[in-house]
């Protein structure tokens, strides 16, 4: 395949062959000089055409030094033909302010060429011919040139817009994979925490003491095997999510708020549930993350306290819900391992359906208090 550079040398020697085909075949005005004279504006116009990409100026100078020679020895057909290709190229590749000079200068070119004829030859009739020939070769290319360039720029406007547009379709892919992949890292932190937590904690249980009669060890495995059920269940239940296609979820696996009572008696330890308010049904959203963030704070009792004065209260307001676990804490670390993500999930559950977060040292221990927004009981003639 040619380059431009090479297509437009191509171009040139093309057109000087035409032309001096043109010239041999008498397609010029007779004035007694010797034909071949007129192959030098056309050599001339011709290298206008092989630089008219990477020179366009020049090319442009080139076709009107070669206009004028050709006036003075023809003119020839060839020449001028070829000159209209180097003004259309000046104005084309050239710079923008050329083609409205170029606009000016060939029209007004039309104008006193038809005008200087009709004078030399006391002729005014010749004036519309003579003006229409000039604007065929100096206006016609210019516009054309101008309107070619326009549908370019234009074009490369689209381009640009069309690449920006798909830059920020990828920004947002990007993002919402980031979402998504933030979220299942939440769901799975706080589902796999909960159930191993508590296998981790009843399993050191029974290492560190001797003592225990069958009974007490029966129950603790009974405890540690209920836990590793319910995990996998709860894995297998995520893995189906993402098997799915579409975005419909089974009403039915979703874990939801009023499980917490389940939840509370999987934890191992004594809890003390309280509701307040009428329990209802709530958002999707709303409903999971009220569950994840009570399972994650009944995580943090297995690790950091002592089990004992755990409370949970679960508030049903007409225009959000409120979540409060208060707990003991331990003297010293439990010595489990943890990402430390347990309250930044929390959080950012909390945040993202636009509710509040609050977890730190309270009395002589530690309390996690969220309230979720949700849609005003009846709102919409419905009940959220």
């Amino acid at each position: 395949m040619l380059t431009p550079t090479r297509q437009d040398a191509a171009m040139a020697v093309a057109a000087f062959a035409a032309g001096l085909v043109l010239v041999a075949g008498g397609a010029f005005v007779h004035r007694g000089l010797a034909a071949p004279l007129l192959a030098i504006p056309l050599a001339v116009t011709c290298a206008g055409v092989a630089v008219r990409r990477r020179a366009p100026v020049l090319a442009l100078a080139l076709g009107g030094v070669a206009l004028a020679g050709d006036v003075l020895l023809g003119p020839s057909l060839a020449t001028v033909l070829i000159v209209t290709d180097n003004i259309y190229a000046g104005v084309l590749y050239g710079p923008r302010r050329l083609g409205r000079i170029m606009l000016w200068v060939s029209s007004v070119g039309a104008v006193v060429v038809g005008a200087g004829t009709a004078l030399a030859i006391h002729d005014w009739r010749v004036l519309a011919a003579m003006a229409i020939q000039a604007a065929l070769v100096g206006v016609v290319p210019v516009t054309t040139a101008i309107i070619v360039r326009q549908h370019r720029d234009q074009a490369a406007d689209e381009r640009a817009r069309a690449e920006q547009v798909a830059r920020l379709a990828e920004l947002d892919r990007r993002a919402a994979v980031s979402a998504e992949r933030a979220r299942m890292a939440r769901e799975l932190h706080d589902l796999v925490a909960n159930h191993f937590s508590a296998i981790a904690i009843q399993a050191s249980a029974m290492l560190s003491r001797a003592d225990l009669d069958a009974a007490t060890s029966r129950r603790i495995v009974e405890s540690i095997r209920e836990n590793s059920v319910q995990g996998m269940a709860e894995m297998r239940t995520m893995i189906g999510f993402l098997r799915e296609e579409g975005e419909e979820v089974d009403e039915a696996r979703r874990p939801r708020l009023s499980d917490v009572e389940a939840l509370i008696e999987r934890a191992g330890f004594p809890v003390e549930l309280a509701v307040a308010g009428t329990p209802r049904e709530l958002p999707a959203a709303v409903d999971l993350a009220g569950f994840r963030i009570v399972q994650e704070s009944l995580t943090n009792v297995l690790k950091h306290g002592t089990g004992a004065g755990v409370r949970v209260l679960v508030g049903y307001r007409p225009d959000l819900v409120e979540l409060t676990v208060v707990n003991e804490v331990g003297a010293g670390p439990s010595g489990l391992p943890g990402a430390g993500a347990g309250l930044a999930g929390m959080r950012e559950r909390a945040t993202l359906l636009g509710g509040s977060f609050e977890a730190g040292p309270h009395g002589r221990g530690w309390r996690v208090r969220v309230e979720l927004p949700v849609a005003p009981a009846g709102a919409n003639g419905s009940v959220s």
